[in-house]
């Protein structure tokens, strides 16, 4: 029972160890990718920093909705 919700996260980290152990430690350290010298960086690397959390309204038409209650 314990290890089947344990699957999710373990997946992951055995088939990619060092991505998910720098996504984990990026978010222990709750580094922003989009800030400056971390963004240099990522470009320098090839990779595109994504974009800030708000920049694109509610992420691609997920996340909370406002209602009108009547």
């Amino acid at each position: 029972m314990f290890l089947d919700e344990l699957i999710p996260i373990a997946q992951p980290l055995l088939s990619h160890p060092v991505a998910f152990l720098g996504g984990f430690t990026s978010g222990l350290l709750r580094l922003e990718l989009g800030a400056d010298p971390l963004k240099s960086w990522l470009g320098t690397q090839g990779v595109s920093a994504p974009a800030a959390p708000g920049a694109d309204g509610n992420r691609n038409g997920r996340g909370p909705k406002s209602i009108a209650i009547d």
